[in-house]
């Protein structure tokens, strides 16, 4: 470990004795750093916010600390033609200089931001103060008072606008009296009042029609405006009133090159168009059919266009539809690590996106998986094999009666089924797992929800063979025998339902699930008397059937600390109940902790629950559930160079069982100790960012570990060992 410190803060040394002004030339300064300062709090817009608007900030620094780009460019030697001198080049950053120019676009562009907030006599001004070759720029803004809107009038030269406009309600519009006099806001009344207006018909109206005319108060910080809405005009015409148009007619156009045909029973091209014959021209009809078109996987793009009658004031709709290859099959190889075990898999997928000609998707994927399991004794081999068939079938709509147009034109929705076969052959044993499962998703396009109701899960899980060693070590031995091994190892059958919501707005998260299980099963099974097996619990086509009640919330909130720069914070909760038909939570559905996307300092199902530690590598996993889990999570993301971002991350949580099991001590949830029981990790991370999809390399250590044996493992943050307290994680997508 301290090998390890030693190499990391020489390599440190190196990159930063580098002169940062190497390739400074003389006269020429490196601008070093960039400070805001206000005389005053600035309402709707922070320090930090302001940067936005400033052209030149320096050298990237590696969170907000180092400026290892610049120290990589300034290693490269001046001559051009060798090629380590390039690379380095390439990869670093040169240094940035300081240009005047672009100091003077800043003061402007930062003023007259604030002047369109409201404070129209904000000013901003820089100063320099330089160190050697050095430069620091410091802007300093004054504010000044704020204004606000002290009286509106509206000036609609439309008279039949002006009859629209009068309906509509006070609290509906956007301007009002005492608030702050933004462009924004002004802006956004616009906007709104051409929205209103191209939602009733008035297919050539824009927001160019409507202006501002605007009157400050003497001696006060008061600013009278007039809306002006004006009469039509354009090249041809002057002076005139704004036109209403209604649809005529509506046609259907191929986009194909070669293909006059459009692959959809005509039923669907109707369900999917919301504009419709004789009523009045909608822009937001027009976008609702460019959504529903849009989500038809069958459908590559949409284009909708109009034809004007001006004599009669109707508009012909064409909608031309241009469709996507209806197959395809593609093959997707893969690495896995399971809690240090490696392997590889292989997935073969078909996909047919109009099967049906109503843009249903079909997908068959057929996966194959090896992992070579480590530490494995008596037992014949040691490779675990897992093959796969997994088919759905998805409707691009709700397949419910008693729903009305209303309710389909509002909201995008599918409708899913499928079914999966996986055999899980482990030298241990043999698992069959059957699932079969209905469910709906659906979201409204204009908000940021989601939602999501598994109608019906079924969970068939067999286990045909399982070796005589483990059977004589675990389940037929009066000393290791228990119920959470007996559960986990044998014929078990689950139906469930559940209900999943998801907030996201970009600034923060929400999640949350439910789920029940076995209930329904239970009910018949009281009312027609199952037969129950030798552990008194009702069986399912000879199957034990498992009961309980399963919730989750996860928070994610992101703090943007400037560009590319973010700070995470995630905190996630999960409970879940057996009871009735079942004492112990199934293996699927049980929690876990560690891994890429938990307490990075431990390996995946390594940690909990509780303080309880395990030894013995062949069914470490099955112990290390629980029935409760809490994750909380802080991460500091920056963006390092190239395609290269980097993330220092603080990880905390475990998992805990509501029951106290024999076998797992320490594992129940004790309100008096489970704050005692909380690991924490920190560490390091690096991510290949490629926009579409991100490679994660997270390297953790252990910082206070709540299974330990002396103090030196108790708290690993100050007696670190890097072959006990370290764990590497790669994944796909960002951990939270």
């Amino acid at each position: 470990m301290k090998q390890f410190f030693f190499i990391a803060a020489l390599l440190v040394l190196i990159l930063t004795s580098c002169s940062e002004t190497k390739y400074v030339a003389e006269g020429d300064y490196l601008l070093d750093k960039v400070h805001i300062k206000s005389d005053a709090p600035v309402r709707g817009l922070t320090t930090t916010e302001m940067r936005d608007y400033i052209r030149q900030t320096g050298n990237s620094r590696w969170f907000s600390a180092a400026k290892i780009p610049l120290y990589t460019y300034s290693l490269s030697g001046r001559d051009t033609s060798r090629w380590v001198n390039r690379m380095l080049r390439n990869i670093g950053e040169a240094p940035v200089l300081y240009d005047s120019l672009q100091t003077q676009q800043s003061i402007r562009s930062l003023q007259t931001q604030l002047q369109n907030m409201g404070y129209l006599r904000a000013t901003v001004d820089a100063t320099n103060t330089t160190k050697g070759r050095k430069l620091r720029t410091t802007y300093q803004v004054h504010p000044g008072p704020i204004y606000s809107l002290r009286h509106i009038e509206y000036d609609i030269q439309d008279t039949i606008i002006a009859q629209i406009l009068e309906v509509d309600k006070p609290e509906n519009r956007g301007l009002h009296r005492g608030m702050t006099f933004s462009i924004e806001t002004l802006d956004a009344e616009r906007k709104r009042i051409t929205q209103l207006l191209t939602n009733t018909g008035y297919y050539r109206f824009n927001k160019d029609f409507i202006t501002y005319r605007a009157d400050s108060v003497p001696g006060t910080t008061g600013i009278d405006i007039t809306l002006v809405l004006h009469r039509f005009r354009n090249n041809q015409v002057t002076d005139a009133i704004h036109q209403q148009y209604t649809i005529r007619d509506i046609r259907f156009h191929s986009g194909n090159a070669d293909d006059t045909i459009i692959h959809l029973r005509p039923k669907v091209l109707r369900n999917n168009t919301y504009i419709r014959m004789g009523d009045l021209y909608s822009a937001a009809d027009q976008q609702t059919t460019y959504n529903h078109f849009g989500r038809l996987g069958a459908i590559r793009y949409t284009n909708i266009s109009f034809q004007e009658d001006l004599e009669k004031r109707q508009l012909d709709c064409d909608i031309q539809l241009s469709t996507n290859k209806p197959s395809s099959i593609s093959f997707q190889p893969e690495g896995t690590n399971t809690a240090g075990d490696l392997g590889f898999a292989a997935s073969l997928t078909y996909q047919n996106r109009n099967i049906f000609r109503g843009s249903e998707l079909l997908t068959v994927e057929l996966r194959g998986a090896y992992e070579a399991i480590r530490g494995l004794e008596g037992y014949s081999n040691s490779d675990f094999l897992e093959y796969s068939l997994q088919t759905s079938l998805s409707f691009p709509r709700f397949i419910a009666p008693f729903l009305s147009r209303s309710i389909r034109q509002r909201i995008n929705a599918s409708s899913e089924v499928s079914l999966m076969v996986d055999l899980q052959n482990r030298p241990e044993f043999l698992r069959r797992v059957l699932n079969a499962s209905w469910r709906y998703k659906w979201n409204n396009p204009n908000h940021h929800d989601r939602y999501q109701i598994n109608l019906l899960e079924l969970n068939y899980i067999s286990m045909p063979w399982i070796s005589d060693t483990f059977r004589e070590e675990y389940l037929d031995d009066a000393e290791n025998r228990n119920s959470l091994l007996l559960i986990n190892y044998s014929d078990l059958f689950i139906m469930n339902t559940g209900f999943r919501y998801t907030y996201n707005n970009g600034r923060y998260a929400i999640k949350t699930n439910i789920e029940t299980g076995g209930n329904l099963l239970d009910l018949l099974a009281h009312v027609f008397g199952f037969h129950k097996n030798d552990e008194g619990q009702y069986t399912f086509l000879d199957v034990a059937f498992a009961q309980y009640v399963k919730g989750d919330v996860d928070y994610t909130h992101n703090f943007q600390l400037g560009y590319r720069r973010q700070l995470v914070l995630h905190a996630g909760l999960g409970i879940a109940y057996p009871y009735g038909n079942c004492s112990v939570l199934p293996f699927e559905k049980s929690y876990f902790s560690g891994g890429a996307n938990s307490v990075r300092g431990w390996s995946v199902r390594t940690l909990g629950p509780g303080n309880y530690s395990g030894d013995d590598g062949n069914i470490i996993y099955v112990y290390h559930t629980g029935d409760m889990k809490l994750d909380l999570n802080m991460e500091y993301r920056a963006h390092l160079f190239w395609k290269l971002d980097g993330a220092l991350f603080v990880d905390a949580g475990n998992i805990w069982n509501i029951r106290d099991y024999e076998d797992v001590p320490g594992g129940q949830f004790k309100l008096s100790e489970f704050w005692k029981q909380i690991a924490a990790s920190y560490g390091l991370g690096l991510r290949l960012n490629f926009d579409y999809f991100i490679l994660r390399f997270d390297m953790g250590m252990k910082a206070v570990n709540p299974a330990y044996k002396n103090s030196r493992e108790h708290f690993p943050i100050i007696h670190p060992k890097l072959s006990r307290d370290f764990a590497f994680h790669f994944a796909v997508g960002l951990p939270f």
